[in-house]
């Protein structure tokens, strides 16, 4: 399940929960977001990964603390979470077989 996120404490619960989080910071206007958002749809659906997916929309005014914390200047970004910790990032659009590895290796 893809879970879009609204405000900062969702973020937070959610990254203290879980393992493993891949966080896909996007916006509605943006091109290469749009080339992404269906790649994660697959890998969610396909369940290839045992990742929970999160967006957050960089437009949302909820949204815009997390903005600032994790420095997005760019979309998409995507940040890897691993026991609570950020393990690693991506900036623009990948491929399928680039965001599995991404997040498996």
């Amino acid at each position: 399940m893809i879970i879009h996120i609204e405000n900062e404490a969702q973020f937070d619960e959610i990254i203290a929960q879980n393992p493993l989080v891949l966080v896909d910071f996007f916006a509605n206007w943006c091109g290469p977001c749009k080339m992404l958002s269906p790649v994660l749809e697959d890998i969610d659906t396909a369940g290839e990964t045992s990742a929970i997916i999160i967006k957050i929309d960089t437009d949302l005014e909820g949204n815009q603390s997390l903005n600032r914390r994790f420095g997005v200047r760019s979309i998409p970004t995507l940040l890897l979470f691993k026991n609570g910790v950020l393990s690693k990032s991506s900036l623009g659009y990948i491929p399928h077989d680039e965001v599995i590895e991404f997040i498996n290796k």
